[in-house]
C-alpha cells in the first residue's frame, strides 16, 4: 500500500528527496550500499544534517574516528556542531592487546561492552535520525552469520521502538556479502561508479513508491547532487501553439509563418552554412516579445558566437546584457545526460526559457557522459520535457558532407522533430551559394520550394524561391535557360 502522503523526513538532497517522492518514511531503516568511495558516508552527512533544531541526531561510527570525521565534513561545508556521535572505532589499544569482543554478550567483554555504550547513548539522547556507519563491522564482532543477524535484528528494533530513522552502510565483498542486510532493510538507497559517472538507485522502498531506474549523481564541493531520470509525461504547462516568426520575412514565407511554440526544430547542414545564426534569429524575435533564451553551445565557443553574431547585426551582448539571451558553453565530458536536463529544467521552471537551443547535436553526443546507444533516447526525452513545457526547441544538427548526395539529419534524430529546416552550400556557375529549405512541417504548411540564403554584414538575406533549377541538393544544380538565377 503506497504512503505517498505521509510525512517525511528529507535527506538534505534535494534530487534525491525527489527521487523517492519527498523524503523518507520516518521511523524506518535504510541500507545504503556500494563500494568504496561511491558517497554512502556523504549521504550519511547530509541526512544528519537535514533535521531541525528539535532534532536529534546521533553518527555511530564503527570505523572511522569521529575527528576524522569531523574533518573530512568540514572539507564540503558540512557543520557537525548539532550531531552527537557514538565512537566504537577501533582505537591502537585494541590492535595491541588479544580482544574478541561480543555485540550484545557482556560477559564476554573485558572492558564497557559495545551494546551497554549503544544503550547509554540511545537512552540519554532519544536520537530522532542515527546513522551507523558501517554496520557489517558488527559482523566481526559476532560468532556465526546467525547471531549476527539476531543481533542486528535487536539493534535495529530498539531503534525503531524509540521512533529512530535509521540509515546504515555495509561494506559488503565477495566474501561477505550482504544479501541479509538487503532483507531486514525497510528500503535500499545503492550507489555505483561507472566509466560514465556516478549513479544512484532505489530498488527498495516499503511504504511507498519511488521513482525507479538509475539516476545520475555527483559529488561536488557542497557534497551529492542527484539528478532523477526525466520523465517527459510528469511535466506539462498550457501554452498556445502561436507561430514564432524568425524576423526574416522570405524564411517566414518559407516556413508558413515561422516555426510554432512547443515544436522541436531541426535545423541541418554542413558547416559554415549559417545554421546556428538561423536559428539565433528566433531567439532574437523572442527577446523583441519580452521572452527569455538560452543557447548551448557544445561545439563552438561563445566568444566566437558573440563574434560571429554581431558582425551581421544580431546584437548578442545586448540581449544578454538585458537578460534575454544566455549563452552556456557545455565542456566535453563534464556532464551526465541527467545533470544537463536538470540545468536546463532550471532554465525552463526556474528562470522562464522559452526558446531553447541545443547547438551540436554530433557535440551534445561526445559531451555528454552516457553511452552512446542511450544518448539520443535521453534526448527524446528531453525533447518532449521541453514540448510539454511549451518550450520553443532548435537543435543544431551538421552534416558531414559539403555537397553531394543530400541527407536531412546525420545524428538519427529526425523522428523527433516537429520541423526540419535544411541549408545546403550549392555551386552556381563556379560559386559556392547557400539554400534554404524546410523538408518536414508537422503543423501547418509551408513552402516546398528552395530559396538562396547570404550572410552579409547586415544580416541574414532570403531570396525569392529558386524557379528553373534542378538538382540542387546534390549540390551542383542545372539551370534551364532564361531562369531566375
Amino acid at each position: 500500500m503506497s504512503t505517498d502522503d505521509s510525512p517525511r523526513l528529507s535527506t538534505g538532497v534535494d534530487g534525491f528527496d525527489s527521487v523517492v517522492h519527498g523524503g523518507l518514511l520516518p521511523g524506518r531503516s535504510y541500507l545504503v550500499r556500494g563500494a568504496p568511495g561511491t558517497g554512502k558516508t556523504i549521504f550519511g552527512l547530509h541526512f544528519l544534517t537535514a533535521g531541525d533544531d528539535e532534532e536529534t541526531p546521533l553518527y555511530v561510527n564503527l570505523e572511522e574516528p569521529t575527528a576524522d570525521i569531523r574533518a573530512n565534513a568540514a572539507s564540503l561545508g558540512f557543520d557537525l556542531s548539532g550531531v552527537e556521535f557514538l565512537d566504537l572505532s577501533p582505537t591502537a589499544e585494541f590492535f595491541a592487546e588479544d580482544r574478541s569482543y561480543s555485540i550484545f554478550e557482556a560477559d564476554d567483554v573485558e572492558s564497557e561492552s559495545v551494546h551497554d555504550s549503544i544503550r547509554e547513548r540511545v537512552d540519554s539522547l532519544d536520537p530522532d535520525r542515527v546513522f551507523v556507519d558501517p554496520l557489517t563491522q558488527f559482523r566481526y564482532l559476532a560468532s556465526d552469520d546467525f547471531q549476527f543477524r539476531k543481533q542486528v535484528i535487536s539493534f535495529m528494533r530498539y531503534l525503531k521502538d524509540g521512533d529512530a530513522t535509521v540509515l546504515f552502510t555495509s561494506q559488503r565483498s565477495d566474501e561477505t556479502p550482504d544479501d541479509d542486510l538487503q532483507f531486514l532493510a525497510d528500503g535500499i538507497v545503492e550507489f555505483g561508479r561507472t566509466d560514465h559517472g556516478r549513479t544512484v538507485a532505489v530498488p527498495k522502498f516499503r511504504g511507498s513508491d519511488r521513482q525507479s531506474g538509475t539516476h545520475s549523481m555527483s559529488i561536488t564541493d557542497d557534497g551529492i547532487e542527484v539528478y532523477p531520470l526525466l520523465e517527459p509525461g510528469d511535466h506539462a504547462a498550457a501554452f498556445d501553439t502561436e507561430a514564432i516568426p524568425s524576423g526574416v520575412g522570405e524564411l517566414d514565407a518559407l516556413l508558413g509563418g515561422g516555426i510554432e511554440r512547443g515544436t522541436i526544430t531541426v535545423v541541418s547542414g554542413p558547416t559554415g552554412v549559417g545554421k546556428t545564426t538561423v536559428g539565433t534569429l528566433f531567439m532574437e524575435e523572442a527577446a523583441a516579445r519580452g521572452e527569455r533564451s538560452i543557447i548551448y553551445h557544445f561545439e563552438e565557443s561563445p566568444r566566437t558566437f558573440r563574434h560571429r553574431c554581431e558582425s551581421i547585426g544580431i546584437p548578442v551582448s545586448d540581449l544578454e546584457d538585458d537578460g534575454a539571451l544566455e549563452v552556456e558553453s557545455v565542456e566535453a565530458l563534464d556532464l551526465s545526460a541527467e545533470k544537463f536536463a536538470a540545468m536546463v529544467r532550471e532554465q525552463v521552471e526556474a528562470r522562464g526559457a522559452s526558446v531553447v537551443m541545443l547547438d551540436g547535436i554530433d557535440g551534445y553526443k561526445l559531451s555528454i557522459q552516457n553511452r552512446e546507444d542511450e544518448l539520443v533516447s535521453k534526448l527524446h526525452a528531453l525533447g518532449r520535457y521541453l514540448k510539454n513545457m511549451g518550450v520553443t526547441v532548435i537543435m543544431v544538427d551538421e552534416i558531414d558532407t559539403v555537397t553531394g548526395e543530400f541527407r536531412a539529419t546525420d545524428a538519427g534524430i529526425s523522428y523527433l522533430a516537429d520541423n526540419v529546416l535544411f541549408m545546403r552550400h550549392v555551386e552556381m556557375e563556379s560559386e559556392l551559394r547557400k539554400v534554404v529549405g524546410v523538408l518536414k512541417k508537422r503543423v501547418g504548411e509551408f513552402e516546398r520550394t528552395l530559396r538562396e540564403l547570404e550572410i552579409t554584414s547586415e544580416g541574414i538575406v532570403v531570396g525569392d524561391p529558386l524557379t528553373g533549377a534542378s538538382n540542387v541538393l546534390r549540390g551542383t544544380p542545372t539551370v534551364r535557360d532564361g531562369a531566375d538565377r
